[in-house]
């Protein structure tokens, strides 16, 4: 056994010891990674793999620019919004400058989770409501309350899903109900919403809102259907909702043609959340909605995040978003995206365990099953794939309610190169996967 296998195991054995093993590894073989570079990373023997899945350094690993603008701000100034400084006024102004009128009221926290959390708070003040629509499949974070609100999580939940929760089907085209040759799919998707809101006013209960991701991801890398959100978000507003836009793994033009998700459905939410990416790894998040949401929240209790809005947090924010920005990393997403999911298609008739492709920029799902027509999901062999593209130095994910949808979220730098080394390893890992 050499030295760097045995510091491996070394590791095992301390977390094993010391970390709870509800905070599980990916791959069956566990990863020791000890640098990371825009697209790579490096495990402690020096090999690099292609990551294909990490969507949280946005621009890149240890992007140079961002790395540089944190420390010099930590050298100078790191304190909270008590203070009146610059950065905290500049990144707000950046970033409301990306989103749609009203969208123009800022607050910053520290996590997608604590934005989450924060945007419930927002539209309960405001509507003076408590019950929520939710979409099946959703995960919206790690609190208790978001975990309820979560039904990717909550499902497992001993304690089962409080009374103000209401699920409604998820737009799935491939696996639903109603599929993508139905032009009145989102419509009929919407349906659902409706006939929740028709049951609330019955039971003379008022509506707090609606929150989905503007692209599920846990649900499985999917995008909605056309007209979905506007007819949502119409019957929402009608019952005096909030429309709750969960940005966190969409933002920042990781879709290719849009820079946010919730612009593919032509619609304006409330009240628009961000996370993880927009700090490229350093604890940020973000709430963005409208002047008269934030009044309604300004009714003497303040609202204070300790290190929310920090001069570095902001500085970090600033340079990521300067970045996408002069690196113009949507339109490389929308190219770079389109011909990798070009590649991914290609692998469908040669392959009858792909079920579906789907997507858009780097933001990709390849759906796996074990029958076309009947859509029995392959999570086994799913996860069979995405450990042999380990070995081969490719990293991808899995996802979805039956964790049978290969996930595709690159850092944002991904090149044609690395698309087509991903393609090529993917079709070796399902080759392999026909042949056993």
């Amino acid at each position: 056994m050499s030295v760097n296998e045995d510091s491996t195991g070394v590791l095992l054995a301390a977390r094993r010891r010391l970390i709870s093993p509800s905070l599980t590894l990916s791959y069956r073989q566990p990863l020791h990674i000890v640098r990371g570079t825009m697209q790579y990373l490096f495990d402690q023997t020096g090999r690099r793999y292609l990551d294909g899945y990490n969507n949280v350094p946005h621009v890149g690993h240890c992007h140079p620019e961002v790395v540089s603008a944190a420390t010099k701000q930590m050298a100078l100034l790191n304190t909270n919004t008590r203070y009146l400084h610059e950065t905290l006024e500049q990144y707000a102004e950046s970033l409301t400058s990306t989103l749609p009128e009203p969208l123009r009221m800022c607050f910053f926290v520290n996590s997608g989770s604590e934005a989450n959390e924060l945007a419930l708070r927002l539209a309960r003040v405001h509507t003076q409501s408590t019950d929520l629509i939710v979409l099946n499949g959703a995960y919206h974070g790690n609190t208790t309350t978001l975990t309820h609100i979560s039904p990717y999580k909550a499902d497992g939940l001993e304690s089962g899903r409080p009374s103000w929760v209401h699920i409604v089907a998820l737009p799935d085209v491939y696996r639903g109900e109603h599929k993508s040759d139905d032009p009145r799919a989102g419509e009929k998707y919407a349906q659902p919403v409706g006939e929740c809101i028709a049951q609330l006013e019955s039971q003379r209960k008022g509506l707090c809102g609606y929150i989905a991701e503007s692209c599920p991801s846990v649900g499985g890398q999917l995008l909605f259907p056309e007209g979905y959100l506007a007819a949502v978000y119409a019957k929402v507003r009608g019952a005096g909702g909030v429309c709750i836009a969960d940005e966190v793994q969409t933002a920042y033009g990781r879709l290719g043609e849009y820079f946010y998700g919730f612009e593919q459905q032509r619609v304006v939410p409330d009240i628009v959340v961000l996370g993880k990416p927009i700090g490229n790894g350093y604890p940020i998040g973000a709430v963005v909605t409208t002047a008269e949401i934030a009044r309604s929240f300004d009714n003497g209790q303040e609202f204070f995040s300790t290190f929310g809005g920090s001069t570095v947090s902001c500085t970090v924010g600033a340079a990521v978003l300067e970045i996408v920005n002069q690196d113009r990393l949507q339109t490389h997403a929308k190219k770079v995206g389109s011909h990798l999911l070009a590649g991914l298609r290609s692998l469908i008739d040669r392959y009858s365990l792909i079920g579906d492709v789907r997507g858009s920029g780097f933001f990709l799902g390849v759906e796996l099953v074990r029958n076309r027509d009947t859509l029995e999901p392959a999570a086994q062999e799913a996860t069979d794939v995405v450990n042999r593209m380990r070995d081969t130095g490719v990293l991808i994910g899995t996802d979805g309610p039956f964790h049978n949808v290969l996930k595709i979220r690159p850092p944002m730098p991904f090149n044609a190169e690395d698309a087509d080394a991903l393609v090529t390893c993917l079709d070796d890992a399902l080759a392999r996967s026909e042949i056993s």
